[in-house]
């Protein structure tokens, strides 16, 4: 079967939209499956509603890539947004036709062809998606190097060329997981300036024409298709082969930190896609950490011990998800600094996004280091809730009690691979945490519930305070883990109900 590209698709009878020329208004460094699913997806949806007629050209960010497979393709790619919107299974296919090739920047031609795009008239925007060790300052990147090895070099020669070309300032959109990553990239940025001694002019430049923007993404995106037999039957449904092809969840939020006219600049705003400019993005990230983050923390690790094996099977029990709807709803939600409606249908989509038809989402796999998740997650809004209410929140009581259960249940035995424990049903499991983590609750495997709740709480590696001064916390959670040891922990959470 051919291969997808644009003369091959013109040949399927393909009816969706596709803009096969456009300038090229975006460099875009990062080509994996998150920016084609997010990024890519955004300026492809803004060329067809609002006729943005723009294109990406995506950068390799280290010397492996896509670049070959991509320019082989035309830069077309399929991409399916799964999930459940509403409460209602989608499953959507769209070919994507906003990347007009892709640069390996490691070959002489395509670093070249990278450098022109840099000073193009064309070019308004710059995207990247290099992981959270992407932005980095190597003081081993020299200002000659083609290229440097740092993204954040690469990005400082390429601002450097077009400031000597005359040329006006560009924003750039960071998307890499790491507090004020566009604050954090413009200060690699202002470091090579310095060890490079550049000009002074230019610095002036790069901080006030450029637009530095910390934004914040969500959206999960599982990428290709793993399953032999659905690729194949794909391609028999679409009429061509597509080794790009890309699968994200429906639910899309872009948060992007900057002044407020970029708002009416973006084509995001005007195609009507969740995409703000705010001045802030911080109490979003906290939206997200304390929401989604933190309703996977608050309520696994019980319903693991329940029986539950994955996150969608807890989304169709009533006890469950009415103990993480009560918990987001009347405890988690109410204490953020945001508008409260805006919490609500974030909390919302959260259900839907849980209970994904399309994802198997392993509870195990969410119990990694939940020490530290429950402390970042779920411990300020535990905290908070005190605060304005002079009373403890139940369900978040109740999942601290869950966590100790889960880290106690029966341990067996302190591994290499963590510490074994044993499922009330039976099945041995193994818990992964910092080892000091681990040692700890073996070292404690002989306590009684009121012995080892008064250890858990008064340790303050792991909570950086002694939670015993929170009054009637110590009282609630032994009796809070007494009743899930002897009655379960799905009834321990029908008692908060």
């Amino acid at each position: 079967m051919e291969t997808l590209n644009y003369s091959v698709l013109e040949k399927t009878g393909y009816k969706g939209y596709i803009l096969k020329d456009a300038p090229e208004k975006v460099l875009q460094f990062g080509e994996g499956n998150f920016l084609r699913a997010f990024v890519n997806y955004w300026f492809d949806v803004s060329n067809e509603k609002v006729g943005w007629n723009g294109k990406c050209c995506l950068v390799q960010p280290i010397a492996p890539g896509l670049a070959k497979m991509i320019n082989e393709q035309e830069g077309l790619y399929t991409l399916y947004l799964r999930g459940r919107q509403n409460g209602e299974k989608v499953d959507s296919m769209r070919v994507i036709s906003s990347v007009s090739r892709c640069l390996n920047p490691y070959e002489k031609a395509d670093y070249d062809a990278m450098m022109a795009v840099a000073v193009s008239d064309d070019l308004e925007y710059i995207v990247s998606n290099t992981t959270e060790a992407g932005i980095v300052y190597d003081p081993a990147c020299q200002k000659d190097d083609c290229p440097p090895a740092s993204f954040p070099a690469k990005l400082t020669q390429v601002l450097y060329a077009r400031w000597k070309a005359g040329k006006p300032g560009v924003v750039m959109l960071s998307c890499e997981l790491i507090d004020n990553n566009g604050k954090e990239l413009l200060k690699c940025v202002n470091q090579y300036i310095d060890q490079w001694e550049l000009e002074a002019d230019f610095k002036k430049w790069a901080n006030e024409e450029c637009t530095f923007c910390s934004t914040l993404v969500d959206r999960i995106v599982p990428g290709r298709i793993r399953d032999p037999q659905e690729v194949a039957a794909l391609e028999e449904k679409h009429g061509y082969a597509d080794p790009l092809l890309d699968v994200g969840e429906v639910f899309g939020v872009w948060n992007i930190e900057g002044p407020a006219w970029l708002e009416e600049k973006l084509p995001f705003k005007a195609a009507g896609l969740n995409c703000p400019v705010v001045p802030d993005v911080t109490p979003y990230k906290k939206r997200k950490v304390r929401i989604l983050n933190g309703a996977h923390t608050g309520f696994v690790l019980g319903a693991y011990l329940a029986g539950f094996d994955i996150v969608r099977d807890c989304m169709q029990d009533d006890t469950v998800l009415g103990f993480m709807n009560k918990m987001l709803y009347d405890e988690v939600v109410p204490i953020l600094p945001l508008d409260k409606e805006d919490c609500k249908q974030f909390a919302g989509a959260v259900q839907d996004r849980f209970n994904n038809p399309f994802v198997n989402h392993e509870l195990m796999s969410i119990s990694l280091n939940s020490t530290a998740k429950w402390r970042a997650r779920n411990m300020p809004s535990f905290l908070e809730y005190i605060e304005a209410n002079g009373k403890l929140p139940a369900c978040l009581t109740m999942s601290f009690a869950a966590y100790i259960a889960f880290y106690s249940n029966d341990i067996q035995a302190l591994t290499d691979k963590g510490l074994v424990c044993k499922r009330p049903a039976g099945n041995e499991y193994t818990v992964s945490d910092d080892r000091w983590v681990l040692e700890f609750y073996n070292d404690h495997k002989d306590d009684s519930v009121a012995e080892l709740v008064h250890a858990v709480m008064t340790n303050e590696q792991m909570w950086g305070q002694d939670l015993t001064a929170v009054e009637g916390f110590e009282e609630a959670t032994v009796k809070n883990l007494t009743l899930i040891r002897e009655q379960g922990a799905k009834a321990a959470y029908a008692s908060v109900l």
